[in-house]
């Protein structure tokens, strides 16, 4: 089956007064339908930068895409104009995003956003519109949906608001769902009801889905394939269950270790030494190098390409592959 989303060497940057940022230095992966893409990293990473090149919703004077290919269904969106993406944001592409009570706009209903995300891409009047809205709160699970139309964000709770934001991502059908952080600033419970819910309207819309977290937990709960990112770049990619039974870049190990254990002492955090360099002027080689504690000269001297070490397994680190040869 064709994948509904396929990035290849996508570079992007962030034009400040300091110089340029680059945020994105060669991304590629496949969302296939109906699949879900986890993509995870620690901050800065290039996460969110991804979701809005994807959306093209780059900052207009400072945000530019510098090259790759941005395939979806097998049309490159890269060169596509400000109309032709318009047609394709909320119809065919919807994101969500982290903090639903700065998406959602203050002074207007939560009825009238809605019915303005329909009647923005759907030939329907109207009557039609809310109808379709309230059918839509109702499957994400709002009470009382017909009574919530007249009510503004502040007057709903943060589970409530990111279930709106849901609503208004997925009313016109989408096919593909990029979900940036959709659950941190929910509490626990409200999180796994959240992701439930995205888990059963994607069965339901048969949505090729882009999660985007830091919680390696909810991404082996709800992904299929995971791609773990650093400084700007794809280091690890794999299906779910190999990466969490043998996760083999050593930035993935890292992130894998500093979950807090179970066993004494109890809460044990092993963080990953050192910081992130710095986007300005990435360092040549593998970017981790600095932060590893298998880094060599070869490591410092080249960059490591993304190679397949298993079935449906890719990594860039030279030590890993090195292993791989030897024991062959």
């Amino acid at each position: 089956m064709d994948p509904v989303l396929s990035v290849r060497n996508l570079r992007m940057s962030f034009f400040t007064s300091d110089g340029e940022v680059r945020a994105l230095d060669g991304v590629d992966f496949d969302i296939a339908p109906g699949s879900t893409l986890g993509l995870v990293g620690e901050s800065g990473c290039g996460k969110s930068a991804t979701a809005l090149s994807i959306m093209k919703l780059l900052p207009q004077h400072s945000g530019r895409i510098m090259g790759g290919e941005i395939l979806f269904q097998g049309h490159d969106l890269v060169p596509l104009g400000t109309q032709a993406m318009r047609a394709i944001r909320g119809k065919q592409i919807s994101m969500i995003f982290q903090d639903p009570m700065t998406s959602l706009n203050p002074v207007m209903t939560i009825g009238n956003q809605v019915i303005e995300a329909i009647l923005l891409h759907e030939p329907v009047g109207r009557k039609t519109a809310r109808a379709r809205a309230i059918e839509m709160l109702g499957l994400v699970g709002i009470p009382s949906p017909e009574l919530r139309m007249d009510q503004y964000p502040f007057q709903l709770s943060g589970g409530m608001r990111q279930r709106i934001m849901i609503a208004m991502a997925l009313c016109c059908g989408p096919i593909l769902l990029l979900a940036d952080e959709p659950t941190t600033a929910l509490d626990v419970t409200v999180q796994a009801q959240i992701l439930d819910l995205m888990a059963t309207l994607q069965r339901k819309f048969e949505m090729g889905v882009l999660l985007i977290t830091h919680d390696l937990g909810i991404v082996a709960h709800y992904s299929d394939e995971v791609a773990v990112m650093y400084g700007g770049k794809i280091v690890e990619r794999a299906t779910t269950a190999a990466l969490f039974q043998q996760p083999r870049h050593p930035y993935t190990q890292g992130l894998m270790d500093s979950i807090p254990g179970e066993q004494p002492p109890k809460g044990a955090i092993n963080a990953i030494p050192g910081s992130v360099p710095s986007a300005l002027n990435w360092p040549t080689g593998c970017r981790f190098r600095s932060r590893c504690a298998l880094a060599g000269l070869d490591c410092a001297a080249a960059e490591p390409p993304l190679v397949q070490v298993g079935p449906d397994h890719w990594v860039a680190c030279f030590r890993t592959t090195a292993l791989d040869r030897d024991a062959s």
